[in-house]
């Protein structure tokens, strides 16, 4: 029998960090610890994160970057059928990633500066934490300096 673990993984791969798991007891039963008190931070914002986590959402979403486009010119342009570019656009406009406006009988999709706006202040939140954490590591003296 084969060993099929590289492709479950692979296909429900698990979090790095015990702490940004779906389940609020997999940090503890991985660590010994509770959860990080960051926990819901992490799970508020995780739409950004989903929406663009999907191959296709992410190519949906820069080509939007490029110009505003409808569904079946994005359909037009990618490997995938115009129901699935609807069901990938609904995602995005739940996230605040997208925006539409009707024109016709069709709808233009375009991205949202307001959510793209929240999606950067989100990135810049994170790396500040994660630049300050990093001086403070850098800033510890070692067993040698103490």
């Amino acid at each position: 029998m084969a060993d099929d673990s590289w492709c479950r993984d692979k296909l429900h791969p698990r979090p790095l960090d015990p702490a940004l798991s779906t389940r609020p007891h997999a940090s503890r039963r991985l660590t010994g610890k509770a959860p990080r008190s960051n926990f819901a931070l992490v799970a508020t914002n995780a739409k950004y994160w989903t929406a663009l986590g999907d191959p296709t959402r992410r190519a949906i979403f820069e080509l939007l970057v490029e110009r505003p486009s409808s569904v079946s010119g994005l359909a037009s342009v990618l490997p995938v059928t115009r129901p699935a570019v609807s069901q990938h656009l609904k995602v995005l406009k739940e996230a605040g990633l997208v925006a539409d406006t009707p024109s016709g009988k069709e709808r233009i999709y375009r991205i949202d500066p307001d959510g793209l706006a929240a999606f950067r202040a989100e990135i810049d939140q994170f790396w500040m934490k994660t630049l300050a954490a990093y001086k403070l590591a850098v800033e510890q003296p070692t067993k040698d300096e103490t």
